[in-house]
Formats: C-alpha cells, sequence, structure tokens
C-alpha cells in the first residue's frame, strides 16, 4: 500500500493583496521575519510549518486558521 505524504501551500501572497498589503508589511505586522514571510509566500509546498506562525498569519489576516494554509497532496 502506497501512503501520499501531504504538503501545506500558505495563502500569504493572496491573503496579502486581499489587504492591500506588501509581504514587508505582513512580516511587521506578525512580528514573523520577513525572509520567513517571503519563504511561505514562494514556496509552492511545504512539509513544515511554524503553527505559531501559523497562527499569527491567521490573526493578523482576522481569517480562520485553515484560511491560511491549503493542503496539498504530492
Amino acid at each position: 500500500m502506497a501512503y501520499r505524504w501531504g504538503f501545506l501551500r500558505l495563502r500569504v501572497r493572496e491573503l496579502a493583496e486581499e489587504k492591500g498589503w506588501t509581504l514587508k508589511e505582513v512580516s511587521e505586522r506578525s512580528a514573523i521575519p520577513y525572509s520567513t514571510i517571503k519563504k511561505y509566500a514562494q514556496t509552492p509546498s511545504l512539509a513544515t510549518v511554524d503553527y505559531t506562525a501559523l497562527l499569527k498569519l491567521a490573526r493578523v489576516f482576522d481569517v480562520m486558521l485553515e484560511d491560511v494554509v491549503e493542503v496539498l497532496e504530492e
């Protein structure tokens, strides 16, 4: 039996665009380093993500945690 491993894609860029914010502004508002925000926005799929960062992003975008992540399967 083969198992499929799930990957995540964070919707940072889309959510920032909805608010009219740059990635730099997301970094400043969330207190997450810009390099991390940039990685989250540019990487098509991630195997691991810092849960605390997800919570901060959901809070700063004023959305549910589920709205920040998209589960991908490969």
